[in-house]
């Protein structure tokens, strides 16, 4: 890429090694914000003009829909007036009104269909074609209008306008046509003026993305080149330099800008670490000439050698620590060889106080085992009454479950009662029905009866059947009332059934008011026993855990009781290896280390004096019985 570009690349590489970082870095932020900023307002023009192509195809192409429209309400027109005249005939079976209706609303559709024509300002040719479209289509309305309103009171009379609707409708026509034929074609030009915009704001688009590409691949390599590159070399040779070769070669030096000022920086900060490395070598014979000689005096055993050397700083606090470190060393087996016989003394005594601390452990141990297996007992008492709480409880439940259960039953048998009281109502109201029928039925057998004995001899047979129907009636009337006194009766018990099952259900809520408070009561003894139960499982678990605590202080006093004796001889042997030190001349003429580990040791064989030194740690011991049995 930057082939493609010689005079720019040169004109970078000369900028990256004038200038500093800083500068150059701006200046190709500078170039790279100016790329983008032409690839955006690239992109958004593009956007922008097809969003406008896209509007005008969209107006184009609603135009053509509603001007289909209007074509298609201009026929409807025509069928609608037709239909009228059909109408007008009492055999067709078509409604005027409703045809009349549809005539009204094809007619608005087709004056709004032209007025939106007459509206769209996107072609002349299209803007020339639509304005012909109002006075024929006036005329048209006009015709048919007139047609429509002879129809409904002359429709031979309008008849006679047919040939001037048609005239009117063949005009409409033509100029609809013609307007449909430039609506088309201006649909079909905005298309493909659509499809060219986006086809050039899209080869635009390219254009400028490639040349924000090229920009960037040739800052990106102007900066590997110039920036990365160096940089690595810089680190390349810090690395050499942390790994201890003082020899490296520290490369561009020369440069002008702030890669150069690290070179140099690194360049002196080289000599000064070859000069360095130079003294510490001298210094470090030094150090190891008169540090090996006190090391070898050490290793030997002879705490009284030192370094008496002049080291430079910062060496002068080696010599210091390990002057101070020697004589640290000797006042600690000073130390050490005056406390070893102190320690053998004590370390006697403490065993035979734990030997009689382990015995009373033991004791203890054993109690606690039988105090944690009595509450165990008790907790699995505790439990088991818990558990028949617990079952007592669901019981509870079960018993408030089944009173809820015939409460329901009750609710149902007084809906099912209640509803049977309105059946009865009706029943009643039917039954004076029938007895109104019967009565009516009787009167008009009374009038048959009138009139069959009018009629004399021919009306006998006539008047016997009208006695019959009377007869009937009357029947009729007296079991309707019967029937309306053995409803009543109903009614009243259904009554009394009713009242009977509601103080069922006021004995079904006192008892499940009772069957829970005995819940609530069981509930709470439950809960007692359970946490009764935690508790003495808390209280068995504090007994086991005292019990393995109480074991495992048996245990650990029988260890110290073995641990103080083994510190006996380890003092003894700590003694013997204090003695082969070399502390000071006038110790060791005083002082003999053998008298001095052995004495303690060489007493123990004089029982005199093994009883005087015992018989104080046995009279402690005896007087802190009671303490010990409490515990």
């Amino acid at each position: 890429m930057l082939k493609d570009y010689p005079m720019a690349s040169h004109e970078l590489e000369n900028v990256l090694l004038r200038s500093s970082l800083d500068r150059a870095i701006r200046r190709a932020g500078a170039a790279l914000l100016g790329l983008m900023v032409l690839c955006g307002g690239t992109g958004i023009g593009a956007a922008w003009v097809q969003s406008a192509a896209l509007a005008r195809q969209q107006q184009s192409a609603l135009l053509l829909s509603n001007h289909q429209l209007a074509d298609m309400m201009h026929d409807a027109v025509r069928s609608d007036v037709l239909g009228m005249l059909q109408a007008a005939d009492g055999s067709s079976g078509l409604d005027r009104g409703e045809i009349l209706r549809d005539f009204q609303e094809h007619l608005r559709n087709l004056r709004a269909g032209i007025q939106a024509d007459e509206a769209y300002r996107g072609s002349p040719v299209v803007e020339a074609a639509t304005s012909k479209l109002d006075a024929p289509m006036k005329l048209y309305a006009k015709s048919a209008i007139a047609i429509i309103e002879r129809a409904e009171t002359d429709p031979n009379a309008a008849r006679t306008g047919l040939r001037d609707f048609f005239a009117q409708f063949r005009t409409l026509e033509i100029s609809m046509s013609a307007a449909s034929d430039a609506i088309s074609a201006n649909a079909l030009q905005t298309s493909n003026n659509g499809k060219t915009i986006g086809s050039v704001a899209m080869v635009v688009l390219l254009i400028a993305m490639a040349l924000g590409i090229a920009g960037t691949i040739a800052l990106v390599l102007l900066a590997v080149r110039h920036v990365v590159r160096p940089i690595e070399v810089l680190s390349a040779t810090m690395r050499e330099l942390g790994g201890g070769n003082l020899a490296a070669e520290v490369s561009g030096v020369d440069r002008g800008d702030e890669l150069g000022d690290m070179a140099r920086a690194m360049l002196a900060f080289r000599d000064q670490l070859q000069a360095a490395d130079e003294a510490k070598q001298a210094q470090a014979r030094l150090i190891v000439d008169s540090l090996g000689t006190g090391l070898i005096a050490l290793a030997d055993g002879d705490l009284t050698a030192e370094v008496d050397a002049e080291l430079q700083t910062p060496f002068t606090a080696l010599k210091d620590n390990f002057n101070g470190a020697v004589a640290g060393l000797r006042a600690l087996i000073t130390s050490v060889t005056e406390s070893a016989a102190i320690i053998a003394t004590g370390s006697q005594e403490i065993a035979h106080a734990s030997e009689d601390l382990a015995q009373r452990t033991e004791g203890n141990a054993a109690s606690l085992e039988e105090t944690s297996v009595a509450i165990t007992q008790m907790n699995q008492r505790l439990q088991a009454t818990a558990v028949a709480a617990e079952r007592t409880v669901v019981r509870a439940d079960g018993a408030m479950t089944t009173v809820a259960g015939g409460r329901g039953i009750t609710d149902e048998a007084v809906q099912a009662m209640t509803r049977v009281s309105e059946s009865a109502k009706g029943i009643d109201s039917v039954i004076e029905g029938l007895d109104k029928i019967a009565f009516q039925t009787r009167v008009l057998a009374m009038n048959a009866a009138v009139e069959a004995g009018r009629a004399g001899d021919a009306g006998r047979g006539f008047a016997v059947v009208a006695d019959l129907v009377s007869a009937l009636a009357m029947r009729a009337e007296e079991e309707a009332g019967r029937a309306r006194d053995q409803l009543t009766a109903t009614q009243a018990e259904i009554g009394t059934a009713v009242e009977r099952v509601q103080r069922v259900d006021d004995a079904l809520s006192n008892i499940a008011t009772d069957v829970g408070e005995v819940h609530t009561l069981l509930a709470g003894i439950a809960a007692d026993n359970q946490a009764q139960s935690t508790a003495i499982v808390q209280i068995s678990a504090a007994v086991n855990a005292m019990d393995q605590a109480t074991q495992q202080n048996a245990a650990m006093v029988e260890q110290t009781s073995a641990a103080a004796r083994n510190l006996t001889s380890e003092v003894a042997a700590l003694s013997e290896q204090a003695a082969q030190f070399k502390i000071a001349r006038e110790v060791r003429r005083s002082t003999s280390p053998k008298s001095t580990v052995i004495a303690p040791t060489r007493a123990a064989p004089h029982k005199p004096k093994v009883a005087a030194r015992t018989a104080p740690v046995l009279a402690t011991v005896s007087a802190g019985d009671g303490d010990w049995a409490m515990f």
